[in-house]
C-alpha cells in the first residue's frame, strides 16, 4: 500500500494537516466518558436507555460528526422515535436490535389478521353453501313451486354468492398488501441481522460472525481437521489512541482491517473481535504453514501500516501479536478460541517472539 508520493507505508492525515498531532481531550478516563455522555443525555432530557447511551457515545467520543449534527437538528428534548431512526441510520447494533424485534412483532400481527380474515372469508363460503343446499332441497321438494318463488331463492342465492366474492376480493386485495408489507419487513430484518453481525468501524464481520463460523466448522461433517485460527491484537493501541484521538485510531483499525482482507482466500475468514484484537481462520493448512502465515501477516503491518506523528524523530509504525492454533489440537469451538488466546497472551508478553503457536 503507498500513499500519494509513492512512499513506502500509509500515511494518516488529519484535517488541518498532514500529521497526526496529540490530543489531549481524548485521553479521559472510560469513566468520565460515561459521565460527560450522561451530562448531556440529561441536559436535553434523554431517557437513559442502553442504546441511548450507544448512540451519544458514537457522537461524542466515537466523534461520529454526522450523528452529532443529525442529534443537535433535533432539538433540545428529542423525541425516541427521532434516535431510534438516528440509530437506524447509523446501524448502531442496540438500533438494530430493537427494529428487529418490532418487525418480527409487526409480522406476527399481520399474520394474525391474515388468519382472521380467512375465517371470516371460510364463514362466508359455508353460508352459501349451506344457502345453496336450502334452495336445492327447496326446489327438489316442491314440484308446484311458483316462478316467483323460485326467482326470490335465486336472488337470495344470488345475494349470498356477492357476498363471498366480495370478501373474497377484500382478502385478496389485502393479502397483496400484506405481501409487499412482509418483503419489507424481511427486507429490514435482514439488514438488521446483517448489521448484527458486521463490526461497524471496519466492515468486516465481527465475533458473534467469528463464533458462527467456527461452530459451523464444527458441525460440518469432516469436522474441523485442518483449520488454523490466527488471533491478532494491536500493540499498545490503547495509547496510540489516546495519544491521537479516536478518529486517528479507526483510521488505523480501516486499514489494518483492509490488510488483513487482502491475506485471505475465498473460503477462509477474517472478523474484528474486539476493540484492538482481530482473528483469522484458514482452512486446509498445518501449523508449518500457518506460523508461515502469521509471520507474512506480522511483517506486512509492520511494513506498511506507518503513519506521520508530531514528532519528526518518532516515524509511527504499527505492531502486533499473533497468536495461532489449530483446529486438531481443540476438541470444541470455544477450546479452539481459548487456545488461540493463549498463543496470543504468550506473544504479547514476549515482545522479541511476537508470533507464538500454542503447544509449540
Amino acid at each position: 500500500m503507498r500513499d500519494e508520493a509513492g512512499s513506502r507505508g500509509i500515511v494518516m492525515q488529519n484535517a488541518s494537516a498532514n500529521a497526526l498531532v496529540p490530543r489531549e481531550a481524548a485521553r479521559a478516563a472510560p469513566m468520565a466518558d460515561i459521565q460527560k455522555i450522561a451530562q448531556h443525555m440529561a441536559r436535553l432530557n434523554v431517557a437513559a436507555l442502553p442504546r441511548n447511551y450507544e448512540l451519544f457515545h458514537e457522537a461524542i467520543i466515537g466523534l461520529n460528526a454526522g450523528l452529532a449534527q443529525d442529534i443537535a437538528a433535533l432539538g433540545s428534548q428529542p423525541q425516541q422515535p427521532m434516535l431510534d431512526e438516528l440509530g437506524l441510520k447509523y446501524r448502531l447494533a442496540g438500533h438494530c436490535g430493537l427494529a428487529g424485534e418490532t418487525s418480527r412483532n409487526e409480522a406476527s400481527r399481520m399474520l394474525r389478521d391474515v388468519a382472521e380474515r380467512l375465517a371470516e372469508g371460510l364463514r362466508h363460503k359455508n353460508a352459501f353453501a349451506r344457502a345453496c343446499g336450502t334452495i336445492l332441497k327447496s326446489v327438489s321438494g316442491q314440484n308446484d313451486q311458483s316462478l316467483a318463488a323460485f326467482l326470490s331463492e335465486i336472488d337470495y342465492l344470488t345475494a349470498s354468492l356477492s357476498t363471498v366474492l366480495a370478501a373474497e376480493m377484500e382478502i385478496g386485495a389485502k393479502l397483496q398488501d400484506d405481501i409487499k408489507t412482509l418483503e419489507t419487513l424481511e427486507r429490514g430484518i435482514s439488514a438488521m441481522q446483517s448489521a448484527a453481525i458486521a463490526d461497524r468501524i471496519t466492515g468486516l464481520p465481527n465475533r458473534i460472525a467469528l463464533n458462527r463460523t467456527i461452530a459451523d466448522l464444527y458441525e460440518r461433517q469432516e469436522g474441523a481437521a485442518g483449520s488454523a485460527l490466527i488471533m491478532v491484537d494491536i500493540d499498545n493501541f490503547t495509547d496510540l489512541n489516546d495519544k491521537y484521538g479516536t478518529q486517528a485510531g479507526n483510521k488505523l483499525l480501516k486499514k489494518l482491517a483492509g490488510l488483513l482482507q487482502k491475506s485471505i482466500k475465498k473460503n477462509d475468514f477474517v472478523a474484528r473481535t474486539e476493540g484492538d484484537e482481530f482473528a483469522l481462520l484458514f482452512s486446509n493448512v498445518g501449523m508449518q504453514d500457518a506460523i508461515a502465515i502469521a509471520e507474512r501477516l506480522r511483517a506486512s503491518v509492520e511494513d506498511n501500516l506507518v503513519f506521520a506523528t508530531s514528532d519528526k524523530t518518532d516515524r509511527g509504525r504499527l505492531t502486533i501479536s499473533i497468536g495461532v492454533a489449530l483446529s486438531t489440537d481443540a476438541a470444541t469451538p470455544g477450546q479452539l478460541q481459548a487456545n488461540a488466546r493463549v498463543a496470543l497472551l504468550a506473544a504479547q508478553s514476549n515482545p522479541r517472539l511476537p508470533v507464538q503457536a500454542f503447544g509449540r
